[in-house]
């Protein structure tokens, strides 16, 4: 009799789903018998600007060397960031994408007998990794959905409560995706003065680049003083390079060097690198990006409250909508009018949907294509 591969798989594999990205316009397409020019994908935390034009051009030169290897090392790529950040190169471990910084912390400090402390409604990511690497997950309860700041956020102080001498590792995604909440600077400086010298905190600041807010922190100010801090950025937000795959760490370089052991070689490819590093030079492209969005954040906003549903008040470049029934329904049918946002009911959202700021156009959309959902 043939063997169930699930029997052979590790312990931490056998009950994990799949992650789940957002439904592909090409797919929507196929499926419903749609012109694809005609959908709208708001499902991805995309920047609907796409990428900086000298990110393209860096890109588009680079591709007459894809018959080499990239630098494994991504030379320039860290000494720019190294500059950018005003610390040194030997500080930054590359990824592919800031899920792959994210799969070395827990392949580097996650193992049985030991676990992870992360919130709940908290990035897939975390608890994929964490039981990947054999760890138990801890997940500590969000804030209150009536919290007057953060409803569904982090609540550090539950986050620290879980925190044991079996804990390796504490996940703490700022802004948090799906729900966009944030934890100001005092609060994070608080919880990391606190946690035991024996935990990695690891703060995911991928949609960082976006938030306004006068009290948000900048992780990357306290790795002199946290030395068991981690911090993660991505280019495939605000620097619209998701097709390509990049996302760093910035720690002590006695850290990084941990990281790179277990990094995959050459895991960033010569085009992702030549973009990611023309695009950290468009300054003017990284603020426009950001004050298109802060526009489009508002107006999604105030056009959900005017249709008389409750989204959760979001820094990022997203936004989260209790649509005050099961979503499942309003997403399919919202996929009938080609338009693609993403429920989150896998992150125990049921009635959420996450719906991706998009151009002004894309967004006037979304809106008019759910009043006729609601209205069925």
């Amino acid at each position: 009799m043939a063997c169930d591969p699930a029997e052979l798989a590790v312990p931490g594999v056998r009950g994990l789903a799949p992650y789940e990205p957002g439904k592909p316009i090409e797919t929507l397409a196929r499926e419903h018998g749609l012109e694809p020019a005609g959908i709208i994908k708001l499902a991805s935390n995309e920047n609907p600007r796409g990428p900086s034009p000298q990110a393209l051009s860096a890109a588009r030169e680079a591709l007459d060397g894809v018959h080499r290897y990239p630098d494994g090392a991504g030379t320039g790529l860290r000494e720019h960031l190294a500059a950018r950040h005003s610390v040194e190169s030997a500080a930054i471990t590359l990824g592919n994408g800031s899920n792959d910084v994210l799969d070395m912390i827990a392949r580097t400090f996650l193992g049985p007998g030991r676990n992870a402390v992360f919130s709940r409604h908290a990035f897939a990511v975390y608890p994929i990794s964490t039981r990947v690497a054999g760890a138990a997950a801890r997940v500590a309860p969000a804030c209150p959905a009536d919290h007057p700041e953060a409803p569904y956020g982090h609540d550090l102080d539950a986050m620290a409560a879980l925190v044991d001498a079996d804990t390796r590792v504490v996940f703490i995604a700022n802004p948090n995706n799906p729900t966009g909440t944030w934890v100001e600077r005092a609060a994070v400086e608080r919880f990391l003065e606190t946690v035991p010298q024996h935990v990695i905190v690891v703060l995911d600041e991928a949609y960082s680049e976006y938030v306004r807010e006068p009290e948000f922190p900048n992780g990357i100010c306290w790795l002199s003083r946290f030395p068991n801090l981690v911090v993660t950025h991505t280019f495939s937000k605000i620097h619209g390079l998701a097709g390509l795959r990049c996302g760093y760490a910035i720690s002590s370089p006695a850290m990084a060097d941990l990281l790179n052991r277990v990094r995959h070689p050459f895991n960033v490819n010569s085009t992702a690198l030549a973009a990611a590093e023309a695009a950290l030079s468009d300054e003017a492209f990284i603020v426009e990006s950001a004050r298109i969005n802060a526009e489009g954040l508002a107006r999604l906003e105030a056009g959900f409250r005017e249709l008389g549903l409750a989204p959760i008040p979001s820094v990022a470049n997203f936004v989260s909508v209790d649509v005050g029934r099961p979503a499942g329904p309003v997403y399919e049918a919202l996929l009938t009018e080609g338009v693609i946002v993403r429920p989150v009911g896998g992150y125990e959202l049921p009635q959420h949907l996450r719906v991706t700021v998009g151009t002004e156009t894309e967004n006037a959309r979304v809106l008019d294509a759910l009043a006729r959902v609601l209205a069925l």
